[in-house]
C-alpha cells in the first residue's frame, strides 16, 4: 500500500458526529493522531445533539470530588443485577471495560476544556437493586453557543435553551409545586443572564454537542466533512485500511493508518430494516439520518451483529401529519393519568423506565397498539406537557384524532374505540389504588425512579391520582424509541468482531453502530451516550497502541 492509493490519508477516520464520534476524535487527538470526522447528512451532532445530553457514568470523578460513595464493585454488581449477560456485547468483560473507562473519558474531556455537572437527584432506573445509586449521571453545563460560530447553524436539533437534566422533571410541575416554580424561575434567570451578557446559552444535548465541537473541531483543527457519507470500507489482507467517501458528490478514497471508527448511529429511520428486525415501521425520536449504512457495510466485510431486534424503546405521542413523534417520560409519571391498551386495560407501570414500558407495549400486541394516555383535568391544569407547547401542533393532533377530549368516560371510550365497560372497570380499580396509595397491579410509585417524576404534594402516593374528574383528555401513544440498540459486535476495545470472535483489524464501532453493552435494558439516565463515549475513547486509545 502506498499513499497514492488514497486521495487523502489520516491516522483515524471517524464515521459519524454524535457522542461516539466526538469521543473517538478527542481520544485520537489526545494520542497525537490525525483524524477526519465524516457526517453523511447536512447536519452534525447525531441523536446526541437532539437528546437530553445525560451520561450514566458510575464511579465517576465528579462523584469522588463531591464525596458521594460509589465504587467499581458496586457499579458492576448493579449492572449484573439489572442487565445480566444476555448477549456477547454485554459480557462481563465489556461491562468491566465500560466502568473502567469512565474516569478516562471524564478526565480527558475536562483536559480538553469541557465542563461537566452532576444530575445529583437523578436515580438509576432500578435504584433498589444491589449497587443501585442516585446521582451517577453527568451532563455538560449550559454554555454560550456563540463559541462555535457558524457550526451552530448546522447542528442537528440545536436548541437555544439553557436547560439542565434536573430542570426537566421540575419544570413539569412549574406551576403546581413550589420547587417547580423555583426551578422555572431559575431557568428564566439563566436565559436572561445570558442575554444581558451577550451570550446565547444552550443546554442538554445541544450543550454537549457545542462543548465537544469547540474542544475537538475548533480548538484542535480536526476536519469535519458534512454531506459526506461513507459508501464502503477499503480492506487489504483482511485489515481495514480506509473508507470510500462521497464528498459533495465526488467519490474519494480516504486512508486510515490506524483504523476506521463506525459511529454513525443506529437504523431507526430505515423502515425496511425496522420491519425486518422489529416488525413495525417505527416511531423514532432520534436522528432521521440514521439508516444503518455503516452496520450494513461492516457486515459486508465480515462483522457479526447482535441485538438487532431491540431498541431504546419508549412510549411516544403519535406524530401528526408533518410532525414527529414525541417521546414521553415525565408526563406519564405524574398523578391523575393512566395508560391503557387497545382494549382499555392497563398493562404496565406507567412510571417505569421507558425501555421497560416499550417492552411491555410489545408484549401486549407486538407494539402495534393503539395505546392511550388518559388524563384527568387536574393533570391537564397542573402539569407541563413537553409535547403540548405548540398551539399549531395541538390543533393538528386534535384534527387527526391523536388527541381526544370528552366530558365523561363513556364518551371518551366511544371516541377512542374501547369498550365502555372495560375502561370503566379499569379506572375504578386504578382509582381505588390511587386512594389507597398502593398500586396493587404494577407497583407504580414503589421505586425512587418512579417518584423522581412524581408530584410530592400528592398523597399518599406521589405518582397516583384518581382519573375521575372531567373533562378528560386522551392522547394516542405509539411504540417509539430513542434509537436502535443492535449493531456490530465489538470487544472491550471497541474492535469489530467476526461471528467466530476473531478481530477485524483496523475496524472499530461504538454508539448505536455497535451492539449495546447495556443488553436489553437501560440502567440509568444517559445509558445510551455513556457507553458511546467510553468505547469511542477506548477505540481511539487502542488505535494509538
Amino acid at each position: 500500500m502506498t499513499p497514492s492509493n488514497f486521495d487523502e490519508t489520516y491516522d483515524v477516520v471517524v464515521v459519524g458526529t454524535g457522542s461516539a464520534g466526538f469521543a473517538t476524535a478527542m481520544g485520537a487527538v489526545d494520542e497525537g493522531l490525525s483524524v477526519l470526522m465524516l457526517e453523511s447528512t447536512a447536519k452534525w451532532g447525531g441523536s446526541t445533539s437532539m437528546s437530553g445530553g445525560g451520561m450514566w457514568l458510575p464511579n465517576n470523578p465528579l462523584m469522588k470530588r463531591d464525596k458521594v460513595g460509589d465504587s467499581k464493585e458496586e457499579a458492576l454488581k448493579y449492572m449484573e443485577a439489572c442487565i445480566g449477560y444476555p448477549s456477547r456485547s454485554s459480557s462481563a468483560s465489556r461491562q468491566e471495560a465500560f466502568v473502567d473507562g469512565v474516569a478516562d473519558f471524564v478526565n480527558t474531556a475536562e483536559k480538553f476544556g469541557v465542563k461537566f455537572g452532576r444530575a445529583k437527584d437523578y436515580p438509576d432506573y432500578y435504584p433498589e437493586l444491589p449497587g443501585g445509586k442516585i446521582g451517577r449521571a453527568l451532563e455538560v453545563n449550559p454554555l454560550d453557543s456563540k463559541i462555535i460560530g457558524e457550526w451552530w447553524d448546522t447542528m442537528l436539533g440545536a436548541m437555544p435553551l439553557p436547560a439542565k437534566t434536573d430542570d426537566v422533571w421540575l419544570l413539569g410541575r412549574a406551576w403546581s409545586t413550589p420547587s417547580g416554580m423555583i426551578r422555572g424561575s431559575q431557568v428564566v434567570g439563566r436565559m436572561l443572564g445570558g442575554l444581558v451578557t451577550g451570550k446565547k446559552l444552550t443546554g442538554i444535548g445541544s450543550a454537549w454537542a457545542t462543548a465537544f465541537m469547540k474542544a475537538v473541531v475548533i480548538d484542535r483543527d480536526v476536519p469535519l466533512w458534512l454531506n459526506s457519507p461513507m459508501e464502503d470500507l477499503i480492506a487489504e489482507d483482511g485489515r481495514v485500511v480506509g473508507a470510500v467517501v462521497v464528498k459533495d458528490g465526488v467519490t474519494k478514497r480516504i486512508g486510515a493508518r490506524r483504523g476506521v471508527m463506525l459511529a454513525g448511529g443506529g437504523f431507526e429511520s430505515n423502515v425496511e430494516w425496522r420491519q425486518k428486525y422489529h416488525g413495525i415501521d417505527g416511531a423514532p425520536s432520534g436522528n432521521p439520518g440514521n439508516r444503518g449504512v455503516p452496520i450494513e457495510v461492516a457486515q459486508k466485510h465480515g462483522a457479526a451483529v447482535e441485538l438487532m431486534d431491540d431498541a431504546w424503546w419508549g412510549g411516544s405521542i403519535e406524530a401528526f401529519p408533518g410532525g414527529s413523534p414525541s417521546f414521553i417520560v415525565g408526563e406519564r409519571s405524574m398523578p391523575y393519568s393512566i395508560i391503557v391498551d387497545s382494549k382499555g386495560r392497563r398493562f404496565a407501570n406507567e412510571s417505569e423506565s421507558y425501555v421497560d414500558l416499550g417492552h411491555h407495549m410489545q408484549e401486549v400486541d407486538g407494539g402495534k397498539g393503539p395505546y392511550w394516555m388518559i388524563l384527568d383535568i387536574r393533570h391537564v391544569r397542573r402539569y407541563f406537557r413537553m409535547f403540548a407547547m405548540d398551539p399549531k401542533a395541538l390543533k393538528a393532533m386534535e384534527e387527526s384524532g391523536i388527541s381526544v377530549k370528552a366530558k365523561s368516560i363513556p364518551e371518551l371510550a366511544d371516541k377512542i374505540g374501547v369498550d365502555t365497560g372495560v375502561l370503566t372497570e379499569t379506572l375504578e380499580r386504578f382509582n381505588g389504588f390511587a386512594r389507597a396509595g398502593v398500586d396493587g397491579d404494577f407497583g407504580r410509585g414503589n421505586s425512587a425512579y418512579d417518584r423522581y417524576y412524581g408530584d410530592p404534594t400528592v398523597h399518599p402516593n406521589n405518582n397516583l391520582g384518581p382519573v375521575e374528574k372531567g373533562p378528560f383528555l386522551a392522547y394516542r401513544v405509539v411504540l417509539g424509541d430513542l434509537g436502535t440498540k443492535g449493531g456490530v459486535l465489538t470487544d472491550e476495545y471497541a474492535r469489530a468482531l467476526r461471528e467466530d470472535g476473531s478481530v477485524i483489524e483496523g475496524l472499530y464501532a461504538a454508539g448505536n453502530n455497535s451492539a449495546s453493552v447495556m443488553g436489553n435494558t437501560y440502567p440509568g439516565p444517559g445509558a445510551t451516550i455513556a457507553p458511546a463515549v467510553v468505547f469511542g475513547l477506548a477505540g481511539a486509545r487502542h488505535m494509538a497502541r
